[in-house]
């Protein structure tokens, strides 16, 4: 039987299994596609933009809701486009911003309705 020689002094007894990741090199995890502040900013000025521009088009709460409605569906879509094959901060502004703007067509339907007490989006 043959004795194997001591490793120097601060050397592992065994080799490590890799289970757990050494001090010394330590992995780093990153989002491959960032989102951005000023991306996210830029998408939530470009759907802003967007839907008061349609808004605008009517002066009827009738026209409102459903020129908002459009805008809105137009913008989720091409959020969606973003996010799988462009800026995904942009998508992210623009998704927000037509959240926001159709939250706010819900709120001038509603006090529409309560206030007159019909339906207005007949």
């Amino acid at each position: 039987m043959t004795q194997q020689a001591m490793p120097p002094a601060g050397a592992p007894r065994t080799p490590p299994s890799g289970l757990f990741p050494s001090t010394r090199t330590r992995p780093t995890y990153r989002e491959p596609h960032a989102v951005r502040g000023g991306a996210v900013a830029s998408g939530a000025g470009a759907g802003a933009v967007w839907l008061l521009a349609f808004g605008v088009l009517d002066s009827t709460v009738n026209g409102y809701a459903y020129w908002t409605l459009l805008a809105g569906g137009i913008a989720a879509l091409v959020a969606l486009v973003l996010a799988k094959v462009g800026d995904r901060g942009v998508a992210v502004g623009l998704a927000a911003a037509t959240a926001l703007g159709w939250s706010i067509a819900t709120i001038v339907v509603v006090v529409t309705w309560l206030s007159r007490g019909d339906w207005p989006l007949w």
